[in-house]
């Protein structure tokens, strides 16, 4: 049975990887002739993703003690 903490590592996962994708397919599609609202879609569901990340991040790691 996976814990909350392997399933939030799963989803860590999987969203760092979709991030990475699409890193990857904005790079191949920012030129002037493509399409730049989809484009642009794509920059925000990245910016999206990179928000979730952050926070699931921010869950797994514990607070240090100052």
């Amino acid at each position: 049975m996976l814990t909350d903490r392997d399933m939030m590592l799963r989803k860590l996962h999987e969203l760092r990887s979709e991030h990475r994708d699409l890193d990857t397919v904005i790079n191949r599609l920012a030129e002037p002739t493509f399409d730049q609202l989809q484009l642009q879609r794509l920059k925000k569901r990245k910016l999206l993703l990179k928000d979730e990340i952050s926070w699931l991040e921010s869950r797994l790691i514990p607070d240090s003690i100052a």
